[in-house]
């Protein structure tokens, strides 16, 4: 098994960080500065930051909250949130940001995933994809792919669209449930295993983390390569290091 990264999320909604759960009801979760300083001062493989209401809101990445967040990281920093375009992804770049997240736009326009590839690498990009499940005999995908903040179901079956993300070079996937989302009642591990072994490139683990327990599930059963967490690291009830260390107990190796 490879080494497994702890990855926490700034959900940014107005230069703030919040959560909520299935992606509504946002409650504000401090200061994005601070908290960013803080997960890399414990141990945080990587930081996640998605300006979640930019598609929505129809407007690009707000570079500025972007900056004051990268200045004071020093681990792998990815960015998501209203990127559509090369351009925006230069932008991005330019600032010091190592990867960037596309999620609306590469469904809309599957293609723009191999042009960032050829423009950057498949490790500078990652393609996000939030899923729900459907119940068996609707006639709809049981794993189908939202978007626009889940706000659109697309019709496309999460599999196939994580089988199609890997045949055009991204570099790896971070899979949200929206139905699992800020609920704390554990990552969807059908939707992740489905998506894990249908693909070679990391799956990352997203929505849902409430315990210790969750997060070995997710790596165990669910055979994610990386787990993102925000509500329990945000409000103090799970630590970084305690993650690790409960991971390093079970045999799953991990960074420090």
């Amino acid at each position: 098994m490879k080494t497994i990264r702890i990855i926490p999320c700034l959900d940014i909604k107005n230069g703030r960080v919040v959560k909520g759960v299935n992606f509504t009801n946002l409650k504000d979760a401090g200061d994005p500065v601070e908290a960013a300083r803080a997960y890399c001062r414990a141990g945080a493989d990587e930081l996640v930051f998605l300006d979640i209401f930019a598609t929505t809101e129809n407007r690009k990445t707000r570079l500025e909250w972007v900056k004051n967040v990268r200045s004071v990281v020093d681990i792998p920093f990815t960015v998501g949130g209203g990127i559509s375009s090369i351009d925006d992804m230069k932008a991005l770049k330019s600032i010091g940001v190592d990867k960037v997240s596309i999620n609306t736009a590469a469904v809309k326009n599957p293609s723009l995933i191999e042009e960032a590839v050829s423009h950057f690498g498949s490790s500078s990009l990652v393609v996000a994809v939030d899923g729900r499940k459907n119940p068996v005999g609707s006639g709809l995908p049981r794993l189908e792919v939202v978007a626009r903040s889940g706000e659109d179901a697309m019709g496309m079956d999460v599999v196939l669209w994580a089988q199609k993300i890997e045949s055009l070079g991204a570099g790896e996937i971070l899979l949200t449930s929206k139905d699992a989302d800020g609920t704390k009642d554990g990552y969807d591990i059908e939707m992740t295993r489905a998506a894990a072994e249908a693909v070679s490139i990391p799956v990352i683990a997203s929505g849902g983390a409430g315990t210790l327990e969750h997060i070995y599930q997710a790596v165990v059963e669910g055979r994610a390569s990386a787990v993102l967490a925000a509500s329990v690291f945000h409000f103090g009830e799970i630590g970084i290091a305690e993650v690790k260390k409960y991971l390093k107990e079970k045999g799953i190796p991990v960074n420090g």
